[in-house]
């Protein structure tokens, strides 16, 4: 007696949790890049290099693609935009003359002063939905996620070595 093919059950990507969560992600970046976007003349992927920059100076790309989990090539391009229009600038690490870093110029840091509270004003009125409880529950929720993340992605890495 032959068995029945084990069918999978369908993607359904509306309940799938890494598609939400990047709806949403890509949701809130359009609706605050088109602020930027028209002032600045930003791309998303230049204004989280400027925004991680804003916050930790002196990281290397590849310090700054982590941080972002963002492509090395998109952000690659990004500090390269960003470089020829004179918002970031590429320096040497005091520890190791081998190692560049970048850092925000002034007109850099101009724009990440500009756009920064826009930004955290789009979070504002996301999180407005949520009571106090919802909230502290949400990042703890996120928090849990991000780790297990890390971690995924460090197991997928030793799986292929």
């Amino acid at each position: 007696m032959a068995t029945a093919p084990i069918i999978p059950a369908p993607l359904e990507l509306e309940r799938f949790l890494p598609y939400r969560l990047s709806v949403l992600s890509n949701t809130i970046s359009a609706a605050i890049a088109r602020d930027y976007g028209e002032r600045f003349g930003l791309a998303v992927t230049e204004w989280r290099v400027l925004a991680v920059l804003g916050r930790y100076d002196g990281l290397s790309a590849v310090e700054v693609a982590e941080r972002t989990a963002m492509d090395k090539v998109a952000v690659s391009r990004a500090v390269n935009s960003l470089l020829k229009s004179g918002r970031i600038k590429r320096g040497t690490h005091v520890e190791d003359k081998r190692r560049s870093v970048l850092s925000l110029s002034a007109k850099g840091r101009k724009v990440y002063d500009e756009v920064a509270p826009t930004a955290l004003r789009y979070e504002r009125e996301l999180l407005s939905v949520l009571d106090r409880e919802e909230r502290a529950w949400l990042e703890r929720i996120l928090n849990k996620l991000v780790d297990e993340g890390h971690d995924a992605l460090a197991r997928a890495a030793s799986a292929h070595r």
